[in-house]
This record gives C-alpha cells, sequence and structure tokens, in this order.
C-alpha cells in the first residue's frame, strides 16, 4: 500500500472509537444509557468515557485505529487510511457525554385499609399469617387510588428503594418509576434483627408471589421461613445469546455483596421457556464465580410457584431436605 507518515499514524490514532463510529458507521452505534454504548454487531464491546473493551474477547483500547486492527482484523496501513481518508473528507464531531437524569421514585400512597389486597393474595393460595406478618413490616401494602397491591423493597436502613405493583385485578403489572434494582423485593433475618443466624443460601424468585407462594409451602412443611433468605426479582432475567457473556442480575450481584457469607444460590424460576434459558445461564456464571446453584423450578406441569401452590401442592409432596438445602 505505499509508505505511510509518521504524522498520518499519529493523526489517526488521536480519533477515538465513539467518534469514528458516530460520524462513519452510526448504524454500527447503539447507545445503551448516559455514557454508555456498545456497537450491534458485537453486543459485548462495550465504548465509555473514551475507551472500548470487547469483554467476550477479553480485549480493548482507546483508539478507532485499534478497533479497527483488532476486531475488524483491517491490515495496520489500510486502517490508517481509512481513518485519514475520512478526516480528510468530513471533520469529526466529537460527541459530547450524555446526561443521564434519574428519576425520582414517588411511592403510591396507601390505603386505610388492607382489604382488598389481602383478599387478593389470600385467594392466590397465600398462607394469611405469613401475609399478616410481612404487612406488619412494610414488604406489601395496599394502594389507595386503585387499590392494587404494592410489593416493597427496602435496603438494610429500611429505605424504600423499589415498588412493584400487582392489579387485584386483571393483570396488571408495573414496577414504579425511580425504584432501584438494586434492591428487589427481599426478606432477609439478619435483617430484622430478630434472628442472629447467618442463612449461606438464598432463594431466587422473579415476581413477589411466587415468593409468598414457596414460603407458604415452607410452612405446610413445617420449615419457618423467617430463618430463610429470599430475593424477588420483580422482572424476568434475559440473559445472552451465548450463556456465559449473561451477567448475574443487579439485584442479586448486590445481595451477594453485601452478604459475602452467603455460599448456595437456589433458583425457583418459572417453567416456561424464559425461566429455564434464565437458569441454564445463572447457574453458568454463578458456578464459575464459587457458587453452588440448586436449581429448583416447581415440579413439571406448573408454571410457577404459585401455580403448584394453587393447584398441586395438596397432590404432591415436597420433601424438608428439598426446602433447606444448605447451612445456617
Amino acid at each position: 500500500m505505499g509508505y505511510i507518515k509518521k504524522e498520518d499514524v499519529a493523526r489517526a490514532k488521536e480519533m477515538d472509537l465513539l467518534t469514528y463510529l458516530q460520524n462513519y458507521e452510526p448504524w454500527e452505534l447503539k447507545h445503551i444509557k448516559g455514557n454508555f454504548y456498545q456497537t450491534v454487531s458485537h453486543d459485548s464491546l462495550k465504548i465509555s468515557n473514551g475507551m472500548w473493551y470487547w469483554w467476550s474477547k477479553g480485549i480493548g483500547g482507546k483508539s478507532a485505529l485499534d478497533y479497527l486492527i483488532k476486531v475488524r482484523d483491517i491490515p495496520f496501513q489500510e486502517a490508517v487510511q481509512m481513518i485519514i481518508g475520512n478526516v480528510e473528507l468530513k471533520e469529526p464531531i466529537r460527541v459530547e457525554p450524555v446526561k443521564e437524569v434519574k428519576k425520582s421514585l414517588v411511592i403510591p400512597e396507601a390505603s386505610d385499609t388492607n382489604n382488598r389486597a389481602m383478599s387478593y393474595l389470600s385467594k392466590r393460595g397465600i398462607d394469611e399469617g405469613i401475609l399478616k406478618e410481612l404487612y406488619d413490616v412494610g414488604l406489601w401494602y395496599e394502594t389507595k387510588d386503585y387499590h392494587n397491591v404494592a410489593f416493597v423493597g427496602v435496603d438494610d436502613a429500611y429505605s424504600i428503594k423499589l415498588v412493584t405493583v400487582r392489579g387485584t385485578v386483571g393483570a396488571f403489572k408495573n414496577t414504579v418509576a425511580g425504584s432501584d434494582r438494586h434492591f428487589p423485593v427481599r426478606l432477609v433475618p439478619e435483617m430484622s434483627g430478630e434472628y442472629s443466624i447467618r442463612n449461606n443460601v438464598v432463594h431466587l424468585f422473579e415476581a413477589p408471589i411466587d415468593m409468598l407462594s414457596y414460603m407458604t409451602l415452607m410452612k405446610q412443611m413445617g420449615t419457618d421461613y423467617r430463618q430463610h433468605n429470599f430475593i424477588a426479582l420483580c422482572g424476568i432475567y434475559k440473559p445472552k445469546e451465548n450463556l456465559e457473556e449473561s451477567t448475574v442480575p443487579i439485584g442479586l450481584s448486590q445481595y451477594l455483596k453485601e452478604r459475602t457469607y452467603t455460599k448456595t444460590i437456589c433458583l425457583h424460576l418459572d417453567n416456561d421457556r424464559a425461566g429455564r434459558e434464565s437458569a441454564k445461564a445463572l447457574n453458568v456464571i454463578l458456578s464459575k464465580k464459587g457458587y453452588t446453584v440448586i436449581d429448583q423450578p416447581p415440579p413439571e406441569g406448573f408454571k410457577d410457584c404459585n401455580d403448584f401452590l394453587m393447584r398441586g401442592s395438596n397432590m404432591l409432596h415436597i420433601g424438608n431436605r428439598n426446602m433447606e438445602r444448605g447451612d445456617k
């Protein structure tokens, strides 16, 4: 291709990847949030604050030149010519960082009574004694405007961080804007101060109603649910197509960061395709991190824990050993 001047190489190295893609290949750029971007061709290639990193390959850099050589496999001289040629045709426009405005959490006002919400949850088979106990500690309440069930996620200081709402009529579901998913709906005996026990097992669910259903099943088997740890993610976890590139849900990640004594994670995800794929991904990535992962979906033929509680808990037997995996 011929000799390339040192000053041309230096000039090419000055262009960062975000500027290059923004100006010359915008179809290849996908904005995630704030200052974070990824490429369309490789969703594990992330760009932030002038740097880029291809997580699935373990390589990164700063300049567009690095990207063209390492990712696009373009020879050095040709890559320099591509950048220099583009610069001569069009002066690059520097991309200003996007300021992300964080929404504040607006907590739905509580109703004076919890009659409709209590009736709805009881009809879903959930034990009324458990419901009363968890109502008293603020895990759920009935909203004033529409009489929905509001489940509450708090941090260790019992500051409300997340509210997710379930309609008592119809299929309405919604997590309130401004909710921090680092703190989903969870029940941890260590937080209450009632138990000094540190259970190294945590039970993971998609929805709070499934979490409450499992507690009810525990009570039916004579097990004290208050000595166990529970997390309801309040949504469906979506793994990557390549399972090994998946990340731990931020609600579970926050919990594991706070409770470093955790050894075992029991997955009680749905029996549908999404739930099974999520369980596979979590098994792969959590096992690599040294955790014992136990996949405990509801028995075959039941969609989720609540479905099993409603239709199958009197037909099938779940042993205490299956309920109480792990040391306390």
